[in-house]
């Protein structure tokens, strides 16, 4: 192989692996990214059977980090199928796997708040909340769905008319639908002078601790029963 053979070839090489990467790349910031969350859940499911009629929790981080939500609800078969920093796109992307196959009776969703974090304009966010929910009817009929609005924190405050935006075009939405609420935990976290309380947060002033999530929990309860 002479030298401009050798050239050529070294490039193609090259060419080929940077493609290769790059394709990586762009898959692991689409939905993609949260594969191996997701067959984390099949794998669990395999190991124990989910009965048909329990209350899913779906949703980004902040239902993922409220690993004991069914202490809250005892009375109650509840599943967690939060998932990492998960938009409703993501969501979206993954109905047919965390959420038609358990036929749950009720479904809990809380997305919205990395939809709005990384610049995403509420009549956009709405517009795929609109297409989840009917998705969600398609498949399971009557099953009721409460989306939870998203909440106000410390770390993300400079977005709070991106948030209130949004939250009052779920309501209007959730009221105009069958079988659809709106659960509102962004106004019992402010405080008399309508700030976010600052101690209802861990460290990264983002996720919620246990006086958090008992808000959450004083606003749920009357959907969950």
């Amino acid at each position: 192989m002479n030298m401009l053979n050798k050239l050529i070839y070294s490039l193609s090489i090259f060419l080929t692996i940077t493609f290769i990467n790059i394709h990586a790349y762009a898959q692991a910031e689409g939905p993609e990214r949260w594969e191996s969350a997701i067959q984390k859940f099949e794998m669990q499911d395999d190991k124990t059977e989910i009965e048909p009629g329990t209350i899913l929790f779906v949703g980004s981080s902040s239902i993922a980090k409220w690993q004991n939500v069914n202490e809250y609800f005892p009375s109650k078969k509840v599943l967690n199928r939060g998932f990492g920093g998960s938009d409703f796109q993501d969501l979206l992307y993954y109905t047919d796997r965390i959420i038609y196959p358990y036929q749950p009776s009720k479904i809990f969703i809380y997305e919205g708040d990395n939809d709005l974090a990384k610049g995403e304009k509420p009549k956009k966010i709405l517009k795929r909340a609109k297409k989840l929910r009917k998705e969600i009817r398609k498949n399971l009929g009557d099953t009721p769905v409460i989306f939870i609005s998203p909440k106000p924190s410390v770390a993300r405050w400079n977005l709070k008319a991106q948030y209130e935006e949004l939250n009052a075009m779920l309501k209007a939405y959730a009221e105009s639908q069958e079988n659809t609420e709106y659960a509102d935990v962004w106004n019992p976290a402010l405080d008399d002078s309508g700030k976010v309380m600052d101690d209802i947060f861990i460290e990264d002033n983002l996720h919620m601790n246990e006086k958090g999530y008992e808000i959450w929990h004083q606003v749920l309860k009357p959907y969950v029963d």
